[in-house]
């Protein structure tokens, strides 16, 4: 092994590999037995295609599969209800409906070019086919008129788009006139999964208003449904304090979904109107619903669940009676799991993650209990000896409580660091603030490992993954339990001699953004920090976002105007007195959810205190980065950066740029 300091181990992890593998998988569907999802495409522009494999018998041997892209070039399937979108495309019969991203129109694709069936100033998602054939349930977001936009659960008559899937190329126009759809329900600020009953006839749906987030309170209604509209609607399940998601229909017409009312997400059902658990447990099976149309369980349809559900944000996979409630364990090398649909007989599909591999699309076979890979996201094999492993921590916060964090020492198998040198901190604070890091390999979290860095990724107070109290913790906290959760576990790696706390970094995007620029405001622990499209300054955000979140930081703060002064103290750009460390900020030009007017504020101001800092803001990205280019570039940078200010010299890598502030 070459004995070299820790940052300057050469990696075979490039950033530019990270670009060419940065496909994410999402949205499983199946049709017939056959399985059909949307990857991503950075090297296209971010463009998004809906793909299914080349074997029709759903799983093709090899670790990659061949595949068939049902996108056409020039198409993108991707929506933006809600700006974080959602499921985008339902399948129907030898048909795909999708909604298409530069214009959010909705289109049907059969054997000829995809035509449009709606007009422009609507956004589509989480949307299906009635079993007729005849008509779209969907969520619609209306961009028509002014102020917020509204949602609702609409139909659409797609009964003479037969005739436009089948379309020639010379046919590119709206199928038959274009309509925005018929409002099944309106009534709420925001709805999500609206499912019909295998027969038809009635309708599931959740709803909820502001303030409330979809994990803070949600409401389940049922009705019965004709194309004529909805009779009989009523809330059967939810309210304040607790979060309903993902109801699913059984054949023999019991409805199904996740609650929180205990305290956990869990599984229940409603038949003869009446409520009960189907599988308790102190674990969440369900994640926050920052995207329309998750999945993290499946109705077999013999009497049985298939259930993900996550221990200290580790997930498992469990087959659930129905009549006994009896659980089995599938014991597969798998950490991470989600859009989870029923396949053929005996099977279902996903994606999922191992420590040591990325999400991949996997067929499970439950009698078995073995899974294979039908479809991973890339081609860049990595030997383990490069790869760092996942080591959950719990260390003690304020008030005499604990933090949940995932501990990654560095790790390749070509260096190892001069005796009695310890290795740079980085640490990363996910986004949400309601989200949550799982233990399964990413190949960004190696980028830094390989190269000598040791990484923890911190769940503070607030994530989700550990139950409805931990959760909430957050609440009239954000800024202080989440900062001072990460100023903690500096402090607690520190003093177990892991880590060197002469040279620590901070690094996360959007909300991790905030906690980034908050702790090097409020604290000196960090010698450095990376923002990715953070908040800098709470009341312009709460004043400038988009609808979805545009009352959510009432329970994270407090409800404007009282909680002002609140807004004043949290906001790092009103307290720059202390900040000291050089920051890096990157920004994406079109960014709707925090605008670029908060990057550009922030650096700008410090620029004019004398701290050291570099801009970088990416045209064409919006709120995450997408495109080959831009994930290369800000990479480098950040790597670059670090090497500047913590003193050594990355490998093969340029200086960082230095660009003006408001550019």
């Amino acid at each position: 092994m070459i004995r070299s300091p820790y940052g300057t181990w050469r990696s075979p992890i490039a950033a530019a590999d990270l670009a060419r593998s940065a496909v994410t998988l999402s949205f499983v569907q199946v049709s017939d037995g056959v399985p059909y999802w949307v990857e991503s495409r950075p090297a296209e522009g971010g463009r998004y295609v809906i793909v299914t494999p080349a074997s029709r018998s759903g799983v093709t041997p090899g670790s990659r599969g061949d595949i068939i892209e049902k996108t056409p070039p020039g198409f993108n399937a991707r929506t933006r209800v809600h700006e974080y979108g959602g499921r985008p495309y339902c399948l129907g019969r030898d048909r795909i409906y999708f909604a298409h991203y530069p214009d959010q129109r909705l289109y049907v694709q059969g054997t000829g070019v995809p035509v449009a069936l709606t007009p422009e100033g609507y956004r589509y998602a989480d949307f299906e086919l009635d079993p007729s054939g005849t008509h779209l349930i969907g969520v619609r977001e209306d961009h028509t008129g002014r102020g917020e936009p509204r949602n609702a659960i609409v139909a659409l008559d797609v009964s003479a788009s037969g005739r436009a899937g089948d379309a020639s190329p010379a046919r590119s126009g709206a199928a038959g006139g274009e309509s925005a759809g018929a409002v099944l329900f309106g009534d709420s600020d925001f709805v999500a999964y609206p499912r019909l009953s295998p027969d038809g006839r009635r309708l599931a749906w959740i709803a909820w208003s502001h303030p409330d987030m979809p994990w803070d309170a949600t409401r389940l209604y049922v009705a019965e449904w004709t194309p004529a509209g909805l009779t009989g609607v009523r809330a059967i399940a939810g309210g304040p304090r607790e979060s309903v998601v993902e109801p699913r229909w059984d054949a023999d017409g019991t409805l199904y979904f996740i609650s929180d009312r205990s305290g956990w997400w869990n599984l229940h059902r409603w038949r003869g109107d009446r409520v009960e658990p189907v599988f308790s447990i102190e674990a969440e099976l369900a994640t926050p619903l920052w995207t329309l149309g998750q999945s993290n369980y499946a109705l077999t349809g013999d009497g049985r669940a298939v259930v993900r559900y996550g221990i200290a944000a580790r997930d498992r996979l469990a087959v659930v009676s129905l009549d006994s409630g009896s659980v089995r364990e599938l014991d597969l090398p798998l950490v991470g799991w989600s859009s989870i649909e029923r396949g053929s007989p005996g099977t279902v599909i996903a994606i999922a993650a191992s420590a040591v591999e990325e999400p991949a699309v996997v067929s499970v076979d439950l009698a078995a209990g073995r899974h294979r890979v039908v479809r991973a996201p890339g081609d860049l094999q990595i030997d383990a000896r490069y790869l760092s492993v996942a080591e959950p921590i719990e260390y003690p916060t304020a008030g005499g409580l604990t933090a949940h964090a995932f501990f990654y020492p560095p790790r390749n198998a070509d260096f190892c660091a001069p005796e009695g040198e310890r290795p740079p901190l980085l640490v990363k604070v996910h986004g949400g603030p309601t989200s949550h890091s799982k233990p399964e390999l990413s190949l960004a979290t190696q980028f830094w490992t390989s190269r000598g860095f040791a990484l923890l990724d911190v769940n503070y107070g607030g994530s989700s993954g550990y139950g409805r109290p931990y959760r909430e913790r957050l609440e009239g906290n954000w800024g202080i339990v989440d900062v001072g959760d990460v100023v903690a576990s500096v402090k607690y790696l520190v003093d177990t001699g892991r880590v060197d706390g002469r040279r620590t970094a901070i690094r996360g995007g959007s909300a991790g953004g905030f906690t980034v620029l908050a702790a090097l405001a409020f604290h000196d622990v960090f010698q450095a920090g990376a923002n990715y499209f953070g908040v800098s300054d709470l009341e312009a955000l709460a004043r400038d976002t988009h609808k979805f979140e545009s009352r959510y930081l009432d329970r994270l703060v407090a409800p404007l105007p009282q909680g002002r002064a609140l807004y004043e103290a949290r906001a790092p750009i009103r307290h720059l007195d202390s900040f000291r460390a050089p920051l890096i900020t990157f920004q994406g030009a079109e960014d709707q959810v925090v605008p670029p007017s908060q990057s550009r504020a922030i650096v700008a101001a410090l620029e004019r205190k004398g701290v050291p800092v570099a801009y970088l803001e990416f045209e064409g990205e919006q709120h995450g980065f997408r495109q080959a280019s831009s994930i290369v570039r800000s990479l480098e940078a950040e790597l670059a950066f670090y090497g500047r200010v913590l003193g050594f010299a990355p490998d093969g890598l340029p200086p960082v740029e230095r660009a003006p502030a408001g550019t």
